[in-house]
C-alpha cells in the first residue's frame, strides 16, 4: 500500500496489539484529508484497506481459538471490531453492500462472544407492567465490587454497533459496563425511558460485584436525553454523560437552522436562560457536542456556564468532526477514549480534566 494513502506508511494488517491498531486509527482520522473524503476513489481505497485489516485480524482470533489462545484471540476480535468501525465510519452507500459489513460485525461479535465465554452476560430483567427487558453485561477485569456504567443505545443504533466501539475503549479499564437499548422491547411500552432505566438500576444494585456508589450512565443519540431524565430522577447515579436536558429546546432552534426560514439576524433570538433546564442535574454531567447528544457547541458552553455559576459540576467535550458526503466522520475513538476517561475521573480516579476539552 502507498505511503500517501495511509497516515504512518504501510499497513501491515495484523500483527500489532489493541492499543497500538486504536492508535494507529485514530491517526489515520486526524490526518483525514477532506478532499480526498469527499472523493470516491480514496475513500474506497481507505475502505479497501480497513477491511483488510478487519479480515487479517478475524484470521488471526480463529487461528488463535484452534491453538486455545484465549486472550490472544480475544485481543484480535478486538482488533476487527476496531477496523470494521473504521469502515462504518467511512462508507458511503455504494462504497460496500450494507449487509456485507453487517454480516462481518456479526461474525466478530459473536467470535468475542464465544472466546469470551460466561465473561458477557445477557441479562433479561423483568420492567414494568411486566416487561421483559434485555442487556449486555460486561464485567470489570478485576475482581471485587467496582464502578459501572450503563450505555445507552441510540433507538436508531443497536446494542452491537455500541458493542463494537465500547469493547476495545474500555479493555483493561476498571469498569463493568451494563448495554442496553430503550428503543426495543418484547411489548409496547407504556412507561418512559426513564422509568426503564431504573429497573436496570435496581438490578445492578443487586449485583455483588458492582459498587452501588459508583453508577453512571452515558447516553448516545436520543439515549443522551434519556440518561439525563435518569440522572435529574435518581440520586443512585454518580456521573452522567447526557445532553444535559437541553435536547428539546436545542432541536427547536437547530430546526429553524436548519429550515432556513428566518433571516440570520432573527435565528439566536432564542433567551439564553430558555435553554438551561430548571432543574439541575445533581451529579457530575459531560455533554458530548455534536451527533452523540444532538447538541450544539454554543448551546453545551451556554449549558456549562449556566451549571458553573451556580458551582456544579459540568464538563463539554467538542469533536474534532471532518465533513463527509454524509454528514461528518468523528475520530471515534479519540471521543470514546474521553469519555472513559472522564468517567475514570468521577468514578474513582484522582486524574482532574479540563472543563471544555476540544478534541
Amino acid at each position: 500500500m502507498e505511503g500517501d494513502h495511509w497516515p504512518h506508511g504501510s499497513c501491515d494488517g495484523a500483527g500489532g496489539n489493541l492499543s497500538r491498531l486504536r492508535n494507529r486509527a485514530s491517526g489515520f482520522f486526524e490526518s483525514l484529508s477532506v478532499a480526498d473524503l469527499v472523493r470516491e476513489a480514496p475513500r474506497n481505497l481507505w475502505v479497501s484497506d480497513w477491511l483488510r485489516v478487519a479480515d487479517d485480524y478475524r484470521i488471526s482470533a480463529e487461528s488463535a481459538r484452534r491453538n486455545e489462545s484465549v486472550l490472544v484471540a480475544l485481543e484480535a476480535w478486538l482488533c476487527s471490531l476496531t477496523a470494521l468501525e473504521v469502515v462504518r465510519s467511512l462508507s458511503c452507500p455504494g462504497d460496500l453492500a450494507e449487509s456485507d459489513l453487517a454480516d462481518r460485525f456479526g461474525i466478530g461479535l459473536r467470535g468475542f462472544e464465544d472466546d469470551a465465554g460466561p465473561a458477557i452476560e445477557r441479562v433479561r430483567i423483568e420492567g414494568l407492567d411486566q416487561e421483559l427487558l434485555t442487556g449486555l453485561f460486561l464485567p470489570a477485569l478485576r475482581r471485587g465490587p467496582s464502578p459501572v456504567v450503563i450505555c445507552v443505545a441510540d433507538e436508531e443504533a443497536t446494542l452491537g454497533s455500541m458493542m463494537s466501539r465500547l469493547l476495545p475503549a474500555s479493555c483493561r479499564r476498571h469498569v463493568s459496563l451494563l448495554l442496553v437499548d430503550t428503543g426495543n422491547s418484547s411489548v409496547r411500552r407504556r412507561v418512559r425511558p426513564e422509568h426503564m432505566l431504573q429497573c436496570w438500576l435496581d438490578y445492578i444494585e443487586a449485583r455483588p460485584d458492582v459498587d452501588p456508589q459508583r453508577i453512571a450512565v452515558y447516553g448516545e443519540g436520543a439515549g443522551a436525553s434519556h440518561a439525563s431524565r435518569l440522572a435529574l430522577q435518581d440520586r443512585r447515579i454518580a456521573a452522567a454523560v447526557c445532553d444535559g436536558g437541553i435536547a428539546a429546546p436545542v432541536m427547536r432552534r437547530a430546526s429553524l437552522r436548519w429550515m432556513g426560514s428566518l433571516a440570520p439576524a432573527a435565528r439566536d433570538t432564542t433567551s439564553p436562560a430558555s435553554l438551561l433546564p430548571s432543574r439541575r442535574i445533581p451529579c457530575p454531567l459531560l455533554v458530548v457536542v455534536g451527533s452523540r447528544s444532538m447538541v450544539w457547541e454554543e448551546d453545551a458552553l451556554e449549558l456549562q456556564a449556566g451549571y458553573r455559576q451556580a458551582g456544579a459540576d459540568c464538563s463539554t467535550v467538542v469533536p474534532n468532526c471532518i465533513p463527509h458526503p454524509l454528514g461528518e466522520v468523528e475520530n471515534f475513538i479519540a471521543v470514546d477514549d474521553f469519555i472513559l476517561e472522564w468517567l475514570d475521573s468521577k468514578l474513582g480516579d484522582v486524574r482532574q480534566l479540563e472543563s471544555v476539552t476540544y478534541l
